[in-house]
C-alpha cells in the first residue's frame, strides 16, 4: 500500500501535503508518456499508410512479404523488453524504449486507416478517450480495493486471448462480436484497476529514478489499457471503406 494511506506517515505534520503533491506530479508524468506516447502512434499510423497505400508495389512489399509479420510483432518484443529489462535500464534508455514502442504500435495499427473510415476512428477514438479517462478518474479516486477485480479480469483476458486464437480459424462474425464485447467491459475494468495500482506503487521513499521507471511502466499499461478498448470498440462501432 501506497506511503499516504498509512496513517503513521499521514499524521507527521506537513507530510500528508508534500506526499498528496508528490503523487499528483507523479500521476501527471504517467499521463503525459501515455498522452504523448498515443500521440505518436497515431501520427506513425496515418502517414505510414499514406505511403503504403500510394503505390501498388510498396503495398505488396509490406503486406506480401514477411516483413508484415515482423511490423506486427515488434510491438510485443518492446513490451518484453520493457517488462524484463527496465530495471538495468537508464531512465534515458526506458525512454527510448518506450518512444520506441509507439512508433512500431503505430506501423502496425496503420491498416486500420486502409480498414475504417477516417470519420469512423475519429468518431471511436473519442468515444473510447471519454469512457477511458472516466474509468481512470473512477478508479485513481474510488475508496474500494479493486484487486479481487481484477484478478478476475485478468482471467478473462486470458480466456478471451484464447478465443481470438479460436476465430482466427473459425472466422465467425458472431464470435467477433462477442469478442469485441467482453473486450471492452474487460479492459474497461482494466482501466480502473490499473489506474488504482499505479497510485499504490507511488511511495515518497522510492528514488527518483525508481519513480522514473514506475511512471514510463505505468504509462505502458495504461497505454495498452486505451489501445486494445479502442481496437474493441472499432470492431463494434467502426464504419468499414
Amino acid at each position: 500500500m501506497a506511503e499516504f494511506d498509512r496513517p503513521t506517515i499521514a499524521a507527521r505534520p506537513g507530510t500528508a501535503a508534500v506526499i498528496d503533491e508528490g503523487l499528483r506530479s507523479y500521476m501527471l508524468k504517467v499521463y503525459n508518456y501515455m498522452g504523448i506516447g498515443l500521440v505518436v502512434t497515431g501520427a506513425v499510423a496515418y502517414f505510414f499508410n499514406q505511403w503504403v497505400m500510394s503505390s501498388e508495389a510498396t503495398f505488396n512489399a509490406i503486406y506480401g512479404s514477411p516483413l508484415m509479420w515482423v511490423i506486427a510483432l515488434s510491438p510485443l518484443a518492446f513490451v518484453l523488453v520493457l517488462s524484463f529489462g527496465i530495471n538495468k535500464m537508464s531512465v534515458g534508455a526506458a525512454q527510448l524504449t518506450f518512444w520506441g514502442f509507439a512508433t512500431v504500435m503505430g506501423l502496425s495499427l496503420s491498416s486500420i486507416f486502409a480498414v475504417y473510415t477516417d470519420a469512423s476512428i475519429a468518431k471511436v477514438f473519442f468515444i473510447t478517450a471519454a469512457t477511458f479517462g472516466a474509468m481512470s478518474l473512477w478508479g485513481y479516486t474510488t475508496k474500494r480495493d479493486l484487486t479481487g477485480m481484477g484478478s478476475f479480469l485478468f482471467m478473462g483476458l486470458i480466456g478471451l486471448i484464447i478465443a481470438m486464437v479460436v476465430n482466427i480459424f473459425l472466422a465467425s462474425s458472431a464470435l467477433e462480436f462477442a469478442i469485441s464485447a467482453v473486450g471492452v467491459l474487460i479492459f474497461v475494468g482494466l482501466t480502473a484497476y490499473d489506474t488504482q495500482k499505479i497510485k499504490e506503487e507511488y511511495s515518497v521513499s522510492h528514488s527518483g529514478e525508481v519513480l522514473a521507471k514506475g511512471a514510463i511502466m505505468g504509462a505502458l499499461r495504461l497505454y495498452l489499457d486505451f489501445i486494445n478498448l479502442f481496437l474493441m470498440l472499432l470492431r463494434l462501432f467502426g464504419n468499414r471503406n
